[in-house]
């Protein structure tokens, strides 16, 4: 069932910001004089529930540092954590452009996974978030993509039904995730593969609208 809105879901990642800098990971294994390939497995294995706001950032990093046999001091989990928010910071800005343009014939918003810190340093250093009709972060909502319950959190919280949205995701198995919860799915490649889409989503939802008088 659709209330007749046109929402297009974004993610973060890989879509409208990049992914991790290069070279990061192997920043932060130096600075716990560790293997890369042995951090990198640490890394990415206690990351889950500190995605989805079961865990704090220093709950997170004592995960990884003791999975690594090593003492997790206060002045290491900080210098890893700035470390891990700035690798993650950078944004396409023809893509967040483009995304903020469509608010004229759409309604936009964002699900992204990313840890609460995280969330809150993008809010204070990307002000266009902040002009989107909804933002929400896996590690503020505590249910991270391709989970059920975070696309339920934005159907819920925008008042909309699942076929009002378009979700936009790099990962094919999120897109697989929305799609069964009702929505439409497009999984990015690229700017101008998605343009087209929207392009051809947008006057469908046009087009019934005028059909049932609305």
């Amino acid at each position: 069932m659709s209330t007749d809105r046109s929402i297009v879901l974004f993610d973060l990642f890989g879509v409208i910001a990049r992914h991790q800098r290069p070279g990061a990971q192997g920043k932060m294994a130096a600075r716990c004089h560790t293997p890369i390939d042995a951090f990198t497995t640490a890394y990415w294995d206690c990351r889950p529930p500190y995605d989805a706001g079961r865990q704090s950032a220093s709950e997170y990093w004592t995960a990884v540092l003791r999975r690594l046999s090593l003492s997790a001091h206060a002045d290491t989990i900080e210098e890893l954590r700035l470390t891990d928010i700035d690798s993650w910071s950078r944004v396409d800005d023809r893509m967040v452009a483009y995304v903020q343009s469509l608010r004229d014939v759409a309604e936009v918003a964002l699900l992204s996974n990313i840890p609460s810190d995280h969330a809150d340093a993008f809010l204070s250093t990307q002000p266009w978030l902040h002009r989107l009709d909804h933002v929400a972060f896996s590690g503020k909502i505590r249910a991270a993509k391709p989970d059920p319950g975070a696309f339920r959190h934005c159907v819920d919280t925008m008042r909309a039904s699942p076929g009002d949205f378009l979700f936009v995701d790099d990962r094919e198995e999120n897109v697989r995730a929305a799609r069964a919860m009702g929505m439409n799915g497009h999984v990015f490649t690229g700017r101008d593969e998605l343009t087209a889409v929207i392009d051809g989503w947008l006057p469908t939802r046009r087009s019934t609208r005028n059909a049932r008088g609305l």
